[in-house]
């Protein structure tokens, strides 16, 4: 059974940072792509960033790259997801998604368009709020 688990979330100011942290099981680590998503109040998920564990390539969307990070440790399970410079905008419930190592083409190709149609297996979200 696939587990996805986040932590890391909580509340930051402007222009702060916070580290994401998705800790997977029931899967080896390096045969899947991990997605991360945002999905803010009264608004629809978008992607934010995905990891294609194989081969280690990352994709982002748009207005998170140069200040977001994916990276995995698959020793530990776990992908992670730096985020600095934070946005108020940026506030929601971000999620992590397990897909096959083709599934970081969706938020390559459609950024925030990207509603994790290629992910089949979901963690239950971290609350990260940006507010002063």
């Amino acid at each position: 059974q696939v587990q996805l688990v986040e932590s890391g979330g909580g509340l930051v100011q402007p222009g702060g940072s916070l580290r994401l942290s998705c800790v997977v099981s029931g899967i080896t680590l390096g045969d899947y792509a991990i997605g991360w998503f945002r999905q803010a109040p009264g608004k629809e998920r978008e992607g934010v960033s995905c990891i294609n564990t194989r081969d280690g390539d990352t994709y982002y969307e748009g207005s998170v790259k140069g200040r977001f990070t994916i990276s995995g440790d698959t020793a530990k399970t776990t992908v992670y997801l730096q985020m600095n410079n934070l946005k108020p905008e940026e506030t929601g419930v971000y999620y992590c998604a397990a897909g096959l190592d083709t599934a970081c083409v969706e938020i390559e190709v459609l950024g925030v368009l990207s509603r994790g149609e290629q992910f089949q297996a979901w963690g239950r979200g971290t609350q990260v709020t940006v507010s002063t």
